[in-house]
């Protein structure tokens, strides 16, 4: 495994497993399970996943310590605000059954995140949680953030593949000190990104996986990332990664994919606000 070092100092595994959709509580917890037996250490879920019961289960039956562990959820939209993001974070301790978390972060750049920061801001000076951090702010979400807060963001969770590879987020997030960590490294297998004639020879030519090679290429660029799978042989195959390294001309050949836009979610489509803010998290 590679690390990551976070502003703050804390280490942070550069390659976990996420479990966005898998609210099947068997089926995450076998998931995790599998991750951990393969050499994962990073968990990342959120309270509208549904499944941190699931993930604190499996820290138990994997027989690993907690401290060897890295673990990563996310406060909803519905409970922002100073006072309601304190009692979600503690309900969210509650269902992984764990006595603090690695890392907190605000789930989308909407609703009243300022509050919501200065609640996290409190829990990490308390030493509830080891990093504070934010997912789906935009540049200008997470420059005002960085501009205005008392302690910068930690990391910044945002869509990160071939075929949307926000170089402008890269920069903002180095200016500001905030690392990068990619969902949906492998785009949710869209645009037929596993035939892709690029990504294919290069992977030939290093005798690896289409998957292994996109994902190689995120952590050549300082992202970290959480591929989600439910198939141990899927799981082992994403962990598998550091054994071979991408050459200049193979990332500029990568780097030649990028379309400049999301084919998964549009966060500046005022619909996807809306639709969004809808959504409610858990009590």
């Amino acid at each position: 495994m590679e690390f990551t070092t976070l502003s703050n100092g804390v280490k942070m595994p550069m390659v976990g497993i996420g479990v966005y959709q898998v609210p099947d509580a068997a089926q995450c917890e076998r998931a995790v399970l599998d991750a951990f037996r393969a050499g994962y250490r990073l968990v990342d879920t959120a309270e509208v996943y549904m499944n941190e019961e699931a993930i604190g289960i499996a820290i138990k039956k994997s027989g690993l310590k907690r401290e060897d562990v890295f673990i990563t959820s996310k406060i909803w939209i519905s409970n922002f605000g100073y006072e309601k993001t304190k009692k979600a974070y503690e309900a969210a301790l509650s269902r992984l059954d764990m006595e603090y978390m690695d890392l907190i972060l605000l789930h989308q750049s909407l609703s009243d995140y300022y509050g919501a920061w200065k609640a996290l801001e409190e829990l990490y000076k308390e030493g509830k949680v080891r990093a504070i951090g934010v997912s789906n702010f935009y540049p200008e979400r997470l420059t005002d953030l960085c501009m205005n807060a008392e302690i910068k963001p930690m990391i910044n969770q945002i869509e990160c593949h071939p075929f949307f590879q926000k170089e402008t987020d890269l920069e903002c997030a180095k200016h500001f000190g905030v690392k990068l960590e990619a969902w949906a490294p492998l785009a949710e297998a869209g645009r037929e990104i596993f035939t892709n004639d690029v990504l294919t020879k290069i992977a030939a030519n290093h005798e690896k996986t289409v998957a292994q090679v996109i994902l190689r290429w995120n952590v050549q660029r300082g992202v970290v990332v959480i591929p989600k799978s439910v198939h141990r042989n899927r799981i082992e195959e994403n962990i598998n990664i550091f054994d071979f390294e991408l050459s200049n001309d193979e990332m500029k050949q990568i780097a030649t994919l990028d379309t400049g836009h999301t084919e998964i979610i549009d966060h500046y489509d005022w619909k996807t606000a809306k639709m969004l803010n809808e959504v409610k998290g858990r009590e």
